[in-house]
């Protein structure tokens, strides 16, 4: 475990906003799962003998995590600017593009970046978003 670090700075976004992000971002992944496509019929082996075929309905699935998708997107857009920075760069922290002494920076950067509907469509294409989320706010000692 890292040892606490001293702060120069007070956190916009709080802390229990991130770990929801943490939450989501975890449901989203685990979602996903590229071993079914759209209606295709798949295999399954019952014992040496049966097989069953499955037919997989990948728009009921889309749908739910349609749902979990537009629900991140609408927390994000939730957020007031700095705090949408503030997301960004502890991901950023957490994934190592980032040291904590580099906090200012990061969020400065991040911040630059633009709106808040590009963030969410950022944010939502990195595949470890929650792990990374988390591992940042345990770097900065929230």
């Amino acid at each position: 475990m890292q040892k606490p670090v001293e702060k120069e700075w007070d956190l916009t976004i709080d802390p229990d906003t991130v770990r929801l992000f943490v939450l989501k971002a975890k449901t989203l992944s685990a979602a996903l799962n590229h071993d079914y496509e759209a209606g295709n019929e798949h295999e399954v082996e019952l014992d040496d003998q049966a097989r069953e075929t499955h037919h997989h309905d990948g728009l009921a699935e889309e749908e739910s995590e349609d749902l979990t998708e537009r629900e991140f997107r609408a927390l994000i857009n939730d957020l007031n600017v700095d705090e949408a920075a503030e997301l960004i760069a502890i991901m950023w922290i957490g994934r190592g593009d980032f040291d904590v002494a580099e906090w200012q920076d990061a969020v400065a950067e991040a911040r630059g970046r633009g709106s808040k509907r590009r963030a969410s469509t950022y944010l939502l294409g990195m595949p470890m978003l929650g792990d990374w989320l988390e591992e940042g706010l345990e770097a900065i000692g929230a």
